[in-house]
């Protein structure tokens, strides 16, 4: 078999389950199985491939025909311009979630211009529910400066972060907690940033195989109005985070408004701002508490 025809049958059995991504997924696997790059899977259509390849690459698409995400067969995803490790363990990071990332970076920035050294002490990040580690790894990436608490209830998943952490030499730099939610921070934080679980409980039947059959459930359930575990955020954080500090959530789609009032019965004084993803839907909301609370 040529890499031509590996490829166009390979897409054509993947159309069934992917649809319009079945060719951009096949190239992804094949470029796994041959260690090439897209440029020369395109330009040696007619290379012979070994009956082991062959193999090989039949496995990776029979697996992705049983529905299992590309980023678990291939065991990495990127997010926000890095590479990471990822596996059935903890959450795929998604494409939505960098726009956290980059507020965080931005308010962090600001944070840091407004300082006043030496008297100012370093800024000091949570975030919470951190599977892959990706959030708190690329806040670290991006602000070496900064330190990093980063917590999960899941043992699997502070696993994972810590592949991520030693594979981007951030070790030092995030400090990963098992535990639930805020409770193993052993101090209080000037930004917290999560994506917690969103899908409401009546949703999580509705969920693609892809996700439902492989990612943990740990990491969706989000309750009856998907909201739990930023309920829970929000009735541990006094104390765990500074006067003037600020949280950023990301909700789900139909959720931000109804996030308001529950921010205002915990933090009455506090002001929310909702920022909107590439789809326009209100994907991030940045509550500020005041210098009293």
């Amino acid at each position: 078999m040529t890499l031509g025809e590996a490829l166009c049958s390979a897409a054509h059995a993947l159309a069934a389950v992917s649809g319009e991504d079945a060719h951009f997924e096949t190239k992804l696997l094949l470029q796994h199985i041959l260690a090439v790059s897209t440029a020369q899977l395109y330009s040696e259509p007619e290379r012979v491939l070994t009956s082991e390849k062959v193999e090989a690459f039949r496995q990776l698409i029979r697996r992705r025909l049983r529905r299992e995400p590309v980023s678990y067969i291939l065991g990495s995803c990127e997010f926000y311009g890095n590479e990471f490790c990822v596996d059935s363990r903890a959450f795929i990071p998604r494409p939505e979630t960098e726009l956290l990332v980059e507020k965080a970076v931005e308010f962090s920035c600001n944070y840091l211009d407004d300082a006043t050294p030496p008297s100012r002490r370093p800024i000091l990040i949570a975030d919470v529910g951190t599977g892959t580690g990706a959030i708190a790894i690329s806040l670290a990436l991006a602000l070496p400066q900064v330190k990093i608490y980063a917590t999960d209830i899941s043992a699997s998943a502070i696993e994972v972060a810590k592949l991520n952490c030693e594979r981007h030499n951030v070790s030092n730099q995030v400090i990963l907690l098992q535990g639930n939610l805020l409770e193993p921070l052993p101090e209080p934080v000037d930004l917290i940033v999560a994506n917690l679980p969103y899908i409401e409980d009546s949703e999580l039947a509705k969920l693609s195989p892809e996700i439902s059959n492989f990612e943990p459930l740990l990491a969706l359930a989000g309750g009856g109005d998907g909201l739990d575990k930023m309920r829970q955020l929000l009735g541990q954080a006094s104390g765990k985070i500074y006067p003037d500090g600020c949280i950023f959530l990301e909700v789900g789609q139909g959720q931000a408004e109804a996030l308001t009032p529950l921010v205002s019965s915990y933090f009455p004084e506090a002001s929310v701002k909702l920022a909107s993803d590439l789809s326009e839907i209100s994907r991030l909301a940045k509550i500020t508490l005041p210098a009293s609370s």
